[in-house]
């Protein structure tokens, strides 16, 4: 033990008690919400987002809407709750994965282009496109001994982060936020995510467990999706259909609208004119949290604590018990939260769900894995039967993306360290997007307003203390 960590052992139960004051002297009065009028987390009770900007890039439909864009409204006044839709640039995501899937193409990179330019490519657009994307992917000399294989993190999107902040001593314009320089420290980060999430999940392993360490270097002539299967395994072999997969869920991934937790923080950083590795950097921390990124490890866990707490996984009243208990925070990890289930702004269906549990059931079947497809089918079921009896609920509730994209990345091996990196390495696109259209918008710096409520107090000397 260091003479650092020595200290902070001694120090930790003055801290303690400190921190007890810390939380006593910052918790507000929950009235004083409602008397203000203040949106927790900027939303309505109904959890529609706060108005807190435009954008042209994406949109995320959670009720019935009129021609010009406005919602319908039930004879009570309230708007009428519809299946999810997420359209990028104006497309529905049904009809771009329904696109390139009737064509047997992989899509991350053709919806790269779409969300990035605003049109999808044509052959030579996306050939051309792909050339850029490949010609990226390579890290500056000794990077990877000098930057992730030095001390690496227990969690990968430290890592990541850690890195992304790294390249800005390698960039000579690193702090040019022109148009074509932003564009261009973005397809570099687009393309390298998926080498330093994989080479940072390698340096973990090789020195926190009994493993060798092969590091794989990408294929020019592969995609997004094949290069992480061919990085991540030590033989580099995959099928077909995992990658297929695993190209899916990047398309369902890259982009979510302008409101997001991790989306907004671009915006926030990107206004106040700071460089892109600044900016994804936060990116990243954001989507680390469980509360966005992180849920579909949350998931994965939740269902493991499943299968070990319930005898019978074909019973649905045993499994209701279960989720019962996770409700009244007598299971699991006792935070009254069922991960997967919900979402912000979806009311009747999520429709990245909805695409990506078909393509679930086809990887189940090659895995050998239906029965453990059958026991999340069940838990989609019935979790939202147990949410409404338990829960107040003021818009509906089913299964969101990270409910089975889960499950997809288990079946494709990718351990759970892994998860919310390959959540990193398709929305960093989405981030990409909206950091060049808060640019381009030159709006003003993003600084809403908080209340303070606390009462005038008077200095008092320090010997009068």
């Amino acid at each position: 033990m260091s003479q650092f960590d020595d200290f902070v052992k001694n120090t930790m139960p003055k801290i303690k008690k400190l921190s007890a004051l810390a939380g006593e002297s910052t918790l507000i009065d929950d009235t004083f919400y409602e008397k203000f009028d203040v949106k927790r987390g900027l939303r309505d009770i109904n959890g529609t987002g706060v108005l807190a900007g435009l954008t042209d890039i994406s949109d995320v439909v959670a009720f019935e809407q009129n021609p010009d864009g406005s919602f319908k409204h039930a004879d009570d006044g309230k708007r009428i709750p519809a299946r999810g839709k997420l359209r990028y640039r104006g497309i529905d995501i049904d009809d771009v994965v329904n696109g390139f899937t009737a064509d047997s193409r992989f899509g991350f990179e053709e919806v790269a282009y779409l969300l990035l330019f605003g049109a999808l490519p044509n052959k030579r657009e996306l050939a051309d496109f792909n050339a850029i994307l490949s010609g990226f992917r390579m890290l500056p000399v000794s990077f990877v001994r000098d930057v992730i294989m030095k001390s690496p993190s227990q969690d990968m999107m430290n890592g990541l982060a850690r890195s992304v902040l790294y390249l800005y001593s390698y960039d000579n314009n690193a702090d040019d936020i022109s148009l074509p320089n932003v564009l261009r420290q973005c397809l570099q980060l687009i393309a390298q995510f998926p080498m330093i999430s994989v080479y940072s999940y390698k340096a973990h392993t090789y020195y926190h467990r009994p493993s060798s360490l092969i590091i794989h270097k990408p294929d020019p002539k592969l995609s997004t999706a094949e290069n992480i299967l061919m990085m991540m395994r030590d033989d580099g072999v995959y099928t077909d259909t995992e990658a297929r997969v695993l190209d899916l869920v990047l398309v369902l991934h890259a982009e979510h609208g302008g409101g997001n937790n991790s989306t907004f923080a671009t915006h926030v950083l990107t206004s106040s004119g700071t460089d892109t590795y600044s900016v994804m950097a936060a990116s990243l921390g954001s989507l680390k949290g469980p509360r966005h990124g992180g849920a579909n490890i949350k998931v994965a866990r939740m269902m493991d604590d499943l299968k070990m707490s319930v005898k019978d996984n074909r019973s649905d009243g045993a499994i209701r018990k279960y989720l019962s208990d996770v409700l009244d925070k007598k299971a699991f990890d006792k935070q009254g939260l069922i991960y997967g289930m919900g979402h912000a702004v979806y009311t009747v269906s999520d429709p990245r769900a909805e695409i990506l549990r078909r393509s679930v059931e086809k990887l189940a079947k090659e895995k050998g894995m239906d029965d453990e497809y059958e026991l999340y089918s069940r838990v989609e079921r019935l979790a939202p039967e147990v949410i409404a009896e338990k829960r107040t609920i003021y818009k509906g509730v089913s299964a969101n993306v990270d409910f089975f994209s889960g499950l997809v990345y288990t079946m494709l091996e990718i351990p759970p360290e892994m998860f919310t990196p390959a959540f990193a390495t398709a929305r960093i696109v989405g981030w990409s997007a909206h950091r060049i259209e808060e640019l381009v918008n030159k709006g003003k710096i993003i600084r809403p307003n908080y209340k303070c409520v606390s009462t005038a107090s008077e200095y008092v000397p320090l010997n009068k203390r």
